[in-house]
């Protein structure tokens, strides 16, 4: 065997590897688009014609051969792959722990849910009609880029940051998570590009309608800071408690 059928055979393992995984996330190859002949690449005798050439402790080729064939010592190749495997332990741990979750956490909250935040936040603050508190964080971002930390450092930092807006509830649970684009940004200019408010605007928001004061409102509201404009679903708390009722307001 030549060393140029190894290397095709190394590559059509590699590459057989490769669309299984492709095909595993349900994704189509150009070569499916085409409706091209599928070839039966025999993987398990490719897998074991590299085991038994290359890392079997009789294996055909020494670690000098390896080397010279590979282009790359054994050692350290043994390493990458290991690397690698954990790598892919990770993400795949993290794909199955999204997927599991997904139903449950990565999803608007339905009318169901808007009707139990509403009787528990009524029953918590007196405040009827409010789905949760909003507000953004920056995050500091220790492993920016060099070439992206001018685009994140905000002027009030001193390094690279990533502005979260968040939308949680009572019960710590966060109904909406948003982190902002690159340059230095304020709760204002994240909520310019944020999801927020798609639904209301294409009409998908569900009808939630409650009734304050005798007046009856469609939509819910967001308990936020001042920085956020007089809009009717945000409500604000007072910078300055000036009398009795705004004391209260403050402190529930």
């Amino acid at each position: 065997m030549d060393s140029g059928s190894d290397d095709d055979l190394i590559l059509c393992t590699l590459l057989s590897a490769a669309q299984d995984l492709i095909n595993e996330r349900g994704e189509s190859s150009h070569c499916e688009k085409k409706h091209r002949k599928w070839i039966n690449r025999d993987q398990e005798a490719a897998h074991e014609l590299l085991v038994r050439d290359y890392f079997a402790s009789d294996s055909l080729y020494d670690l000098a051969k390896f080397e010279d064939r590979l282009r790359i010592s054994r050692t350290l190749f043994l390493r990458i792959a290991r690397d690698l495997k954990r790598n892919y332990e990770f993400f795949q741990l993290r794909w199955d722990a999204r997927e599991f979750y997904r139903d449950i956490y990565l999803r608007h909250p339905t009318k169901s849910d808007v009707e139990q935040l509403y009787v528990a936040h009524q029953a918590k603050h007196g405040f009827p009609g409010m789905l949760g508190s909003i507000d953004c964080r920056h995050w500091e971002w220790a492993n920016c880029p060099n070439a992206w930390r001018g685009q994140f450092t905000p002027g009030d930092h001193e390094v690279p940051t990533v502005i979260l807006e968040a939308v949680v509830s009572h019960d710590l649970w966060f109904w909406h998570a948003f982190f902002g684009i690159a340059r230095s940004n304020n709760d204002l200019n994240t909520l310019q590009a944020s999801p927020l408010f798609n639904n209301i605007l294409r009409g998908k928001a569900p009808d939630m309608s409650y009734v304050v004061n005798g007046n009856e409102y469609k939509y819910v509201y967001y308990l936020g800071d001042g920085i956020y404009l007089e809009y009717a679903t945000f409500v604000k708390s007072y910078s300055f408690q000036v009398d009795e009722k705004r004391k209260l307001f403050k402190l529930a």
